[in-house]
């Protein structure tokens, strides 16, 4: 492991920003999406530059005080922030560089998706992204990256280039192919367990700037039938389609039907990323089954499409999530989840059934620290509520479909969706050798666990605490 490059030492002055407690700006910078989350770092040392997150690390180090990553603060564990510690603020590092010869982009790791895609969709290319615009880049890359784009351009860790990386020591290295490329592996699913990437090098592929996408609703009376008939269409889809089944409450608002409004439905989301007209040739059977209460899904900015579903995720709400991979989805799973999924005890709350397969399915198990590449369905169970009181009636709602899910799962989940469900869901859903490999990577570039402020996965050596 050998320095990148280190700053002159004329420069060694920390460029960004510290917030103290009693500073202006401390409160609404320690904020993060998930209102459950109310933690009060010791310092928020907003950075500049590498060099400045190298100082933050030093600075941890030095103060025995435990620090954090704040990329996006979009994660629903809110371990953006920690208690009594340093906070590494990455807000302020937003760059966003595209080469559209090359087809690829640099990105600062303080940047949103919805600043990503906006950057890259003015050359016509994308990469797969999170399907809120205000998540952050870097936690989402760094825990696999799931979107809709997924099933035809791979996850967004598949079409990682490089990283630029501060590690533990204070040192900031090049993480690629054909340098430190075990580093590369685990940063590829693994989270911000063995460093903090402070640029992004991501290929890029051709879309847009116009979609065929948006979103479709129907009672949710019609839910086994259309579970069942959007299963079917999912299993044959060529790899341009991506889509979800949502189970959410239709909100109250203009193009929504007045009978329609508060009650349960569930939204077929798709995205086609190809040509618009082949695509409404290729969705064709699957947007003809219904009648739908509500029918959106039109040519629409690729960027629009990104947005589809942030109003009904505001930021500051109170959030439990949970998620779990399907083995498969027989007609009895698909009545169960309808059954279950569809009596919220929030009108915010979400379940989403993600479809798998295409080029996620085609990258070998090993390529990367993220797995479970063959899985045909992905759960995400979202709770979402306003009212602290209510805390205990919607985590339960969460467990309880969660659980009657169960026995079709594959004992494996997407690390970016869960909440914190303990050390021991943390190695089931990499598997057992995978997670031992990432423990010995562990061992390599973060012996001390100082970045332990996250789905952590512990140096080699030391016990599983279940």
């Amino acid at each position: 492991m050998t320095d990148l490059f280190q700053r002159p030492p004329a420069m060694a002055g920390f460029r960004g920003q510290v917030l103290m407690p009693d500073d202006p700006g401390y409160e609404d910078a320690r904020r993060v999406f998930n209102g459950m989350v109310d933690r009060r770092p010791e310092r928020i040392m907003r950075c500049a530059d590498a060099f400045d997150v190298i100082t933050a690390v030093n600075t941890a180090r030095r103060m025995a005080l435990p620090l954090s990553v704040y990329g996006g603060g979009h994660g629903v564990t809110g371990s953006a922030v920690v208690d009594g510690g340093v906070c590494i603020d990455l807000r302020m590092m937003n760059d966003i560089s595209v080469d559209p010869a090359a087809r690829t982009v640099k990105v600062g790791a303080g940047a949103t998706w919805g600043q990503l895609d906006a950057a890259t969709q003015e050359h016509g290319l994308a990469v797969t992204g999170g399907r809120m615009s205000t998540t952050g880049v870097a936690g989402l890359a760094l825990g696999s990256g799931s979107g809709w784009l997924e099933r035809a351009f791979g996850f967004t860790c598949d079409n990682l280039v490089s990283a630029k990386v501060v590690t533990a020591e204070g040192k900031l290295v090049i993480a690629a192919e054909r340098e430190n490329p075990d580093l590369f592996w685990g940063l590829r699913g693994g989270g911000g367990n063995f460093g903090i990437v402070t640029e992004f090098t991501f290929a890029l592929h051709e879309l847009g700037p116009t979609v065929l996408g948006g979103m479709q609703l129907y009672p949710a009376g019609m839910g086994g039938e259309l579970v069942r008939f959007w299963r079917d269409f999912m299993t044959t889809a060529p790899d341009e389609v991506g889509s979800a089944l949502a189970f959410i409450t239709a909100p109250p608002v203009e193009f929504v039907p007045e009978p329609v409004r508060g009650q349960p439905v569930i939204g077929l989301i798709v995205c086609y990323a190809g040509d618009v007209e082949d695509g409404q040739r290729v969705l064709a059977p699957l947007l003809e089954f219904g009648p739908p209460a509500v029918a959106m899904v039109q040519p629409m900015p690729y960027v629009a499409l990104q947005q589809l579903i942030d109003e009904g995720n505001p930021s500051g709400m109170q959030n439990y999530w949970s998620a779990d991979f399907l083995a498969e989805l027989p007609d009895e799973a698909a009545d169960m989840l309808v059954s279950v999924a569809t009596h919220p005890v929030s009108p915010l709350t979400q379940v989403i059934l993600i479809a798998g397969g295409g080029a996620i399915a085609r990258v070998p198990e090993e390529a990367t620290a993220f797995g479970q590449r063959n899985a045909p369905f992905n759960l995400h169970y979202l709770s979402l509520w306003q009212d602290p009181a209510d805390d205990a009636v919607n985590i339960e709602h969460t467990r309880r479909v969660a659980a009657s899910m169960r026995p079709w799962t594959t004992g494996r989940a997407y690390i970016n969706f869960i909440g914190d469900e303990g050390r021991a869901r943390v190695e089931a859903a990499y598997g057992p050798e995978k997670f031992a490999r990432l423990q010995q990577l562990k061992r390599v570039w973060d012996p001390d666990n100082v970045f332990c402020h996250n789905q952590n996965i512990p140096p080699g050596g030391i016990p599983v605490q279940r």
